[in-house]
């Protein structure tokens, strides 16, 4: 039996290719190379196998880089191959430990047992600590890794023609003239049920409908139909807010003869 008990290096897979094209057996180089001979029969059967990208047989190029892509995946899950090291670990977070201070602690201690605050992460949020929910002992309780973003991308830049509440007049402002409307969509648990409602700022009149969808071209044509039998005074502007479904609102202006923001 051999004496080594570390991985195979590269130059011992040259060396085991070499000596199966000389049609020696497998007892015969783990002897030459002072490996166990079931560390040569596992070693030829794991990378002879055929694939896309290899034919049958021995390759030790092949077999260096499957080796190496293995150790960065088990580097990778340290704690589900250490047990013991597992479970001193999993005491820290629970008494608000950050996976850096646990680091920092099994070093100065001198612990026999040793990990990186990355190790601990990647295995945190790997799919087999989440079943377990080590997440939730972290500090900030994150459910997956990174920065976590703070709501989405705001649809005021997919809408067209946009002006701003500082472009609106300043009687619309005051409630000083009628004819400056508000709108608004309100949509239910139900799917499907949607009303949208108009605000006149300055009688309060509110004009109230049941819309079958919330499209823009279907919203625009609804506030168009419920304001076009209104004289023109009363017909300065609508405010919207910033929902995709006003996304059309630049309609009304051809329309109604009304302005928008």
């Amino acid at each position: 039996m051999g004496t080594h008990y570390d991985q195979l290096s590269q130059a011992e897979r040259i060396e085991i290719y070499r000596l199966l094209e000389n049609g020696c057996s497998q007892a015969r180089i783990a002897g030459e190379i002072g490996r166990a001979r079931s560390t040569i029969y596992r070693e030829i059967k794991r990378n002879s196998k055929e694939t896309k990208q290899y034919p049958a047989g021995y390759q030790p190029l092949r077999a260096q880089a499957r080796a190496e892509r293995r150790r960065q995946r088990d580097h990778r899950f340290k704690l589900q191959r250490q047990p013991a090291l597992q479970k001193v670990v999993r005491k820290r977070p629970a008494m608000g430990w950050s996976p850096k201070q646990i680091e920092g602690r099994l070093a100065v201690t001198n612990a026999p047992m040793r990990i990186s605050a990355e190790s601990i992460y990647r295995f945190i949020y790997h799919r087999v600590a989440q079943k377990d929910y080590w997440n939730r002992l972290l500090p900030k309780r994150k459910s997956r890794r990174g920065k976590l973003s703070r709501g989405g991308v705001s649809a005021a830049k997919f809408i067209k023609q946009r002006r701003t509440l500082d472009e609106r007049p300043e009687a619309a402002n005051q409630r000083a003239e009628p004819g400056h409307w508000e709108a608004d969509l309100m949509s239910f648990s139900k799917y499907g049920e949607h009303i949208l409602v108009l605000h006149e700022r300055t009688s309060r009149i509110v004009r109230i409908i049941r819309i079958a969808n919330k499209t823009a071209v279907h919203v625009a044509d609804k506030i168009a139909r419920l304001l076009a039998p209104l004289p023109s005074l009363l017909k300065a502007s609508i405010t919207f807010d910033n929902g995709t479904e006003f996304a059309h609102h630049y309609t009304l202006h051809k329309r109604l003869g009304v302005e928008t923001f």
